[in-house]
């Protein structure tokens, strides 16, 4: 049996940078508001929900977008997206989790009671609230263990209709004489300055901004200008692409909107996904690209389980893309995509990848290490430096307390009493 296994995985620092709030609320408390509220379920009850909306297969990436057209409606309050974000916080410290990325569109959330810097500033409340909680944890303040962390993502969305949210309806009405694509691209624009004005001028650590949404006939070329004025005001991208599209879906990421992380990259590898006709040799353009991508260190934020659902000719995980990102020695972390809609944890995500690629303790050390080096951390350098460097010294405690023999670092690790960059990082 693997050192690697679920104890062990539970107990190591680790990191997820991909993780919907609305896709991660806790069943009880979704059906606590969907009473509250009356709102008719198709059950009432966890199993029931897990059997019909919250399911562990689905039909494609439609039937598995199914379950936010519930919990984006349900969570449209401060109180709501502040108690979702707590719990969230909660179960991924519970876990191990010590850095967290949430993620969220703050439009489909607002409403007369709250604007768009309004829901950012519920969602921080949650988070913040939980952080000084587990932060004063004895264990924590001593600094035997690493204190728990988090950014906020604001997700902008490529393609919407006028009944996804009131804040969206009413951004249809004032933009009538504008054609949709025009409309989709100020609606980006418009959360990007929010977004801006809530980490510069009210001093909440929005780290990030990200585009989501149907990628298919709705190119990341639309809300270019958008990622270029994110890049003016000094936030991070990340980008979803290549997962239900080509690897051309990627490359637009990366050279139009300066992605500096790939949420799920699926398709990177894939030369029969190409779908442009102006690119003569495909196998070419994604060995091409993939290069380009592992040079510059652009990290893809793999979630194997949601891919798996959303992608039902996937039959097997190990026929993932993520075995081959591994040997081209791709900067690569794992995370949940959704808690709720998967049904998974960070630790369970790790688990399936330990169990279907064959992972050694490098290959994890290397996973986990870019989960926190490549993160959009909303402190400056030089506190990130350290914060990763402790995060890492607690890493290797517990690889000595688990691992066979003592475990530890690599022979030519460097990372105690030194850097948190080991050696055997390909990046060092």
């Amino acid at each position: 049996m693997s050192a690697l296994n679920r104890t062990f995985l539970e107990k190591i620092p680790k990191t997820d940078l991909h993780v919907h709030l609305d896709g991660s609320i806790r069943i009880d408390t979704f059906l606590e508001f969907a009473r509250e509220s009356g709102m008719n379920l198709p059950s009432y009850t966890e199993q029931g929900l897990r059997e019909t909306v919250f399911k562990d297969h689905y039909r494609d990436l439609d039937d598995y977008l199914t379950g936010f057209s519930y919990t984006a409606t349900l969570m449209n309050s401060r109180k709501r997206l502040e108690r979702v974000a707590y719990e969230l916080a909660l179960d991924n410290q519970n876990e191990g989790v010590r850095y967290v990325e949430v993620r969220f569109a703050p439009q489909l959330h607002a409403s007369g009671e709250m604007d768009l810097v309004d829901c950012i500033r519920a969602v921080n409340d949650g988070l913040a609230r939980a952080e000084s909680q587990f932060n004063s944890r004895p264990e924590v303040v001593s600094g035997k263990e690493p204190p728990f962390r988090y950014g906020i993502i604001a997700c902008a969305i490529r393609f919407f209709t006028p009944s996804f949210s009131e804040w969206y309806r009413r951004f249809f009405e004032m933009h009538r004489y504008s054609d949709r694509e025009r409309i989709f691209a100020l609606a980006s624009m418009e959360l990007e300055s929010a977004a801006a004005g809530a980490r510069w001028k009210e001093g909440l650590p929005v780290v990030g901004i990200d585009l989501a949404g149907s990628e298919e006939g709705w190119p990341a070329m639309n809300h270019a200008e958008t990622f270029r004025q994110a890049q003016r005001h000094f936030l991070r991208k990340t980008v979803h692409a290549g997962e239900a599209y080509g690897p051309e879906s990627i490359y637009q990421a990366i050279t139009e909107l300066y992605a500096d992380r790939i949420g799920h990259g699926f398709t990177l590898l894939n030369p029969d996904a190409v779908t442009s006709e102006r690119i003569e040799d495909p196998k070419m353009y994604v060995d091409t690209l993939s290069g380009y991508v592992a040079d510059r260190r652009v990290t893809l934020e793999i979630c194997l389980t949601s891919n798996m659902q959303t992608r039902p000719s996937l039959r097997r995980m190990e026929d993932h893309p993520f075995g081959e990102m591994m040997k081209r020695k791709l900067s690569l972390t794992i995370c949940t995509d959704n808690r709720t809609v998967s049904n998974t944890s960070v630790t369970d995500e790790l688990l399936k990848a330990v169990n279907a690629f064959g992972l050694d303790p490098d290959d994890l050390r290397n996973i986990i290490v870019y989960g926190f080096k490549r993160s959009f951390f909303p402190g400056d350098y030089r506190e990130k430096r350290e914060y990763v460097r402790r995060c890492m010294n607690y890493l290797e405690q517990v690889e000595e307390e688990f691992l066979e023999g003592g475990g530890g670092p690599h022979p030519g690790s460097s990372w105690r009493g030194k850097d948190f960059i080991p050696e055997w990082d390909p990046e060092a």
